[in-house]
């Protein structure tokens, strides 16, 4: 037993330094780094560009990477982008991260080369040392690892509760405003903060290669794990954190050494100990009641006071004052209808290989609209809707092939189980906060993707499931109108949600939580509501992906790659119908052209990746995307050459927010005496 804890201390000690790096940025600017996974990824390619590319020693190599690159990189980023995320909303935040956690990777790819590597160093020298302690082998690497640990966490306290940085940090975490005022400056701060933080990123990336191998959806899904640590702590709690990493480490393996080796079960459920530490969390939070807050933990009364009020949305920045109603309906829905048109007609242009791709496209719209009901209308972060989406898929596939039940029929109650799992999904975390709903739908995702996807009816022996195509629609091109007639009908519902009553107070809460309830409006209520009408709509998409790409594996839908189709949608715009169909159509048809005419630029999909990310991160700037925004300078450049009205008036109330009368200018003091 001795041995399997102090293997399972490697591992933990990972999370533990790991969760310190996440707790350390999030107490200091109130950001939970996303792509803390992602940098630990990029500087572990590094170190090994270094040491075994290169050549070079392993000091010299651990010194360049960790002690000087990760910092670099922290503090780079500080300045081109988190610093200006210190009073954004929290899905900004989220969002902007998730933009560095698509791109990174592919940066690194770019960078370092796309070769395998079979087997990553560690900082010991190879051969690796091996030593005995009360006669359980111990390598130099585990050597390593426990004493990273050990100095992380005796000097971390030391500084933090004994240095006069350490009093300036924590002064910070208390109130970033008031520390300014006391004649600190927290920009300065937040530049060393960040630094360390990258720093730990760093060294987790390098003492965990050797370990879990080069591989960035690796990484990502070890830092996944380390998010346990860190919501057990609710995201403040430094000494929690480390001693939850470690317990965790220590608990998967010893599930290695009590559950049967041969079991399929053992090894989905040493994947999901994090996962369950979160699902115990959520449990504890729901009885014990009240708002966990991810708002409420950070800054003091001065930040909060100076922080705007009613951002928990992603969509709602100063682009989105441009009234609309001076243009007319018809200004307002031709450009939408006219690009549904172009699009639509393609189809019958192309031929071939093209049309099925058509379908894909489309059926992926699908999918994206239920980001535009949960994230654009709702103000929630769902990062599980590929999840809900593989849901459709599956139960598609095992009652139409297994039990023969129609096939539009059996997508439709893949749709419903879908809407069962979303609403539940959204009664257990909505109420937290909006930072541990996009925790708790990621870890639902993780969960779904190791312990059902997995399952051996759903894989079929690695063949995959066949979905047949309707009756009426077993051609791709009748196919492809039959996806985009659905794209079309779902639209629609939405477009006349947003005017309903439960559209309508979604939208208020959306603005103000506060404000709403005052209105006599549940918040829970409205969230699940949207929360469940998105898992719906996502998981009639994935049935479509099922019978447009038959047969199709459930590896499909991995969690982290419907992070990368946020990032696409995210880019465009969330809480555009016809963004959807732009997102869709830009998801499969850029890396096809380029595969079909360039099949020699085998880097594009990293290039397409990095574009993504940054166009994520492009919403810290513009939350409404690039097509709102473009649509808005084009509206404000159309009402200039308006000619003028008569009397002098401006050609149009540009500025003016929707639903907000025009209030005239205050007659002269001559004009009030006559």
């Amino acid at each position: 037993m001795l041995q399997f804890v102090i293997a399972g201390l490697v591992l933990g000690g990972i999370y533990a330094i790991a969760s310190a790096g996440l707790v350390i940025t999030y107490t200091s600017s109130g950001i939970l780094n996303f792509a803390f996974g992602a940098m630990a990824f990029f500087i572990a390619r590094f170190y090994y560009y270094l040491h075994t590319q290169e050549s070079w020693s392993i000091a010299a190599a651990a010194v360049v990477s960790i002690v000087l690159a990760a910092p670099a990189m922290g503090v780079v980023l500080y300045f081109l982008l988190f610093r200006y995320l210190r009073l954004s909303a929290p899905l900004i935040k989220v969002v902007a991260t998730i933009g560095l956690l698509v791109a990174i990777p592919s940066l690194a790819t770019l960078a370092f080369g796309n070769q395998a590597i079979q087997q990553a160093p560690g900082l010991a020298p190879e051969p690796v040392a091996v030593y005995q302690f009360l006669g359980v082998p111990v390598t130099l690497d585990q050597v390593i690892v426990y004493a990273c640990v050990i100095v992380t966490v005796v000097a971390g306290a030391l500084v933090l509760r004994y240095t006069e940085v350490g009093l300036k940090v924590r002064a910070m975490v208390d109130s970033p405003a008031m520390t300014g005022l006391s004649g600190t400056n927290p920009g300065a701060i937040s530049v060393g903060v960040w630094a360390v933080s990258t720093f730990f990123a760093g060294l987790v990336g390098v003492l965990a290669a050797p370990i879990i191998g080069l591989d960035s959806g690796k990484f990502t899904v070890l830092i996944a794990a380390s998010l346990a640590a860190v919501v057990a702590a609710k995201l403040r709690n430094l000494p929690v954190a480390v001693l939850v990493g470690l317990a965790m480490g220590v608990a998967t393996s010893l599930f290695q050494r009590y559950l049967p080796p041969a079991s399929q079960w053992t090894t989905e459920i040493i994947d999901a100990v994090p996962f369950m530490v979160i699902a115990l969390f959520l449990v504890y939070s729901l009885i014990r009641g009240g708002r966990v807050g991810d708002n409420e933990g950070w800054g003091g009364v001065l930040d909060r006071a100076i922080t705007p009020q009613g951002e928990s949305r992603l969509a709602g920045s100063a682009s989105g004052t441009v009234e609309t109603a001076s243009v007319g309906v018809v200004g307002k829905y031709a450009g939408p209808l006219l690009l549904m048109v172009v699009v639509g007609a393609l189809p019958m242009i192309v031929s071939g290989y093209w049309v099925g791709l058509f379908a894909q496209a489309f059926a992926y719209a699908v999918i994206f609209l239920s980001w535009t009901i949960v994230t654009g209308e709702g103000g929630m972060l769902w990062l599980c809707q590929i999840t809900f989406a593989g849901v459709g898929a599956l139960t598609t596939a095992q009652l139409a092939s297994n039990h023969g039940w129609p096939v539009l029929a059996a997508a439709l109650v893949g749709g419903l189980v879908a809407m069962v799992m979303g609403a539940l999904v959204g009664f257990l975390s909505i109420r937290l906060g909006d930072l541990y709903v996009a925790l708790v739908t990621l870890t639902f995702g993780l969960l779904m993707e190791n312990l059902v996807f997995t399952l051996p009816t759903f894989v079929n022996q690695g063949l995959g499931l066949s979905v047949n195509r309707p009756g009426f629609a077993t051609t791709d091109l009748t196919f492809t109108y039959l996806s985009l007639l659905v794209f079309v009908v779902i639209a629609l519902f939405i477009v006349n949600f947003r005017r309903s009553t439960t559209g309508l107070a979604l939208n208020a809460a959306r603005w103000s939580e506060a404000g709403a309830r005052t209105s006599g409006i549940s918040v829970v209520q409205q969230k699940v509501i949207a929360g469940s009408l998105a898992a719906f709509i996502a998981g009639i998409g994935g049935a479509l992906i099922a019978m447009a790409q038959s047969p199709f594996q459930p590896a499909e839908f991995a969690t982290f790659q419907g992070v990368v189709w946020l990032a696409i949608f995210v880019t465009i715009g969330v809480r555009s119908n016809v963004a959807a169909l732009i997102a869709g159509v830009m998801f499969v048809f850029p890396d096809a052209l380029f595969q079909y005419y360039l099949p020699s630029w085998t880097t594009l999909p990293e290039i397409l990746s990095v574009l993504f990310g940054l166009g994520a991160i492009s919403a810290a700037k513009y939350p409404e995307g690039a097509l709102a925004e473009n649509s808005r300078r084009l509206r404000a450049l159309l009402q200039g050459f308006r000619p003028a009205r008569p009397g002098g008036e401006p050609p149009g109330d540009l500025g003016v927010p929707v639903g907000v009368a025009a209030v005239s200018p205050a007659p002269r003091i001559s004009e009030q005496v006559s």
